[in-house]
């Protein structure tokens, strides 16, 4: 019986000492200083976002900085025009104490993609910069709306989608303006075309 306890004490020791510990807040509820919470078991990062929200190319508000543990987590940057979210992830205690970097100020890097602005017109071009290799289309909730959402990402925050908070349907492609709205009627018509033809044969 003492074996077992032993046992189960040394075990308890051991999970406990390996859980992971990462600072936790968020920047517009508070202060980022000096917050730290232990991650659920399961949780293998740490991550840092800096979100920044602008209309008409104007930034709105204040950049908001957020910590916490992560499930899954990509370095990098998705730029929808109207939001910007760069994330930094790492795998030690504490690690995220530094803030994400500021995705406004990555350099462009030739790669456009369309992008959405806040009258859901999606036919602007948007340039992209830093690590954004891809274009994205995803939904999401947006000033308590659902709004289609398109423009430039990084592959490692495609990979790990829950980098993305409150998208939903997410799909990414490769090439400039790859990302742009099928064409209904094009798509009607090749549909079509054997009834069509079918008939005409009649």
């Amino acid at each position: 019986m003492d074996k077992q306890i032993t046992v189960f004490l040394l075990l308890v020791l051991f999970t406990t000492a390996h859980s992971l510990s990462c600072y936790q807040c968020d920047s517009l509820l508070g202060s980022c200083v000096n917050q730290t919470v232990t991650c659920p078991g399961g949780t293998s990062m740490c991550e840092s976002t800096t979100t920044i929200t602008q209309f008409g190319g104007i930034v709105v508000g204040s950049i908001e900085n957020l910590k916490g543990c992560a499930d899954d987590c990509g370095n990098g940057s998705v730029n929808f025009g109207i939001l910007m979210i760069s994330s930094e992830c790492c795998t030690s205690d504490r690690c995220n104490i530094q803030d994400a970097q500021d995705p406004s100020t990555d350099t462009p890097n030739g790669n456009t993609c369309y992008s959405c602005d806040e009258s859901n017109n999606c036919s602007n071009v948007l340039n992209c910069s830093g690590s954004e290799d891809l274009c994205i289309t995803a939904t999401g909730m947006f000033l308590p709306q659902t709004m289609t959402l398109k423009g430039c990402v990084s592959k490692s925050i495609c990979d790990s989608v829950t980098s993305i908070s409150g998208a939903q349907n997410i799909s990414c492609c490769s090439g400039n303006l790859c990302n742009r709205a099928k064409s209904v009627t094009q798509s009607f018509l090749l549909l079509c075309f054997p009834l069509i033809a079918f008939i005409l044969m009649l």
